[in-house]
Order: structure tokens, then C-alpha cells, then sequence
């Protein structure tokens, strides 16, 4: 999969940001259609918009060539999710991603219980 630098530096900074546990992942893999106009400027809306919601506590993201991605966001609760997915503005997001951005994708929530990292001493961000 590749994944742009930027990509990382998001997911090291989330990944050093993170609470402990536990806490709650909603893990959406998908792919993208042929047409992704409009995609990239709702993503960023979508990101500033959910980055203002109580509860939400990061999120990491990588897509590879072929479109395939997958985003994991963080929360404090299943509320908070809940709260996220009534979203308006999200939900209209979500219509134009069936619609036309995306050829599939899988929702999957998770409640973290345990989590820990490594990194190399020698790695800079």
C-alpha cells in the first residue's frame, strides 16, 4: 500500500496523541469509483468538521494506487459515533459516496482494550 509521507507523520502524531484505553475505532475500509470528483475537497471539509466533534479523538487514514483505503477514526464513546453518523453535513457526504466515489465500502466499529507502540530511536518525524 503505498502511503504518502504526510500520511504518516498524521498517524505517528495521532498514534502520540491517543488516550488510554479504552476507547472505541470505527474502521472503514472502501474503494473508489472511476469518478472522485468533488472527493478530495469534502474530505477535507469532512476532516475539519468531525475534528469539532465531542468524542473524536484522531484518525489515520492510507489509500494505495487502485483506490482501496482504509480510515480508522477514534472515539471516547459509542454516543459519540452515534452523535458523528446523525451529522448532517456527514450524512450528505456519505449520500454522495454512494452515489458516485466510492465502488464499496465496510464499516466496522471496534472498542480498543489494549494498545501500545514502538518507535525506532533513530526515526524522526
Amino acid at each position: 500500500m503505498a502511503v504518502t509521507q504526510s500520511a504518516w507523520e498524521r498517524v505517528n502524531m495521532t498514534m502520540s496523541q491517543m488516550p488510554e484505553p479504552p476507547y472505541y475505532a470505527v474502521i472503514f475500509t472502501s474503494r473508489h469509483s472511476d469518478n472522485v470528483a468533488g472527493y478530495a475537497e469534502m474530505a477535507q471539509q469532512m476532516s475539519e468538521r468531525v475534528a469539532q466533534q465531542a468524542g473524536f479523538l484522531g484518525v489515520e487514514s492510507a489509500r494505495d494506487a487502485f483506490g482501496v483505503g482504509i480510515t480508522v477514526s477514534y472515539w471516547s464513546s459509542l454516543q459519540a459515533i452515534e452523535a458523528w453518523r446523525q451529522d448532517l453535513e456527514h450524512q450528505q457526504a456519505r449520500a454522495l459516496g454512494k452515489q458516485q466515489w466510492y465502488h464499496y465500502y465496510h464499516v466496522k466499529i471496534a472498542k480498543v482494550e489494549r494498545a501500545y507502540s514502538f518507535t525506532h530511536p533513530d526515526f524522526n518525524v
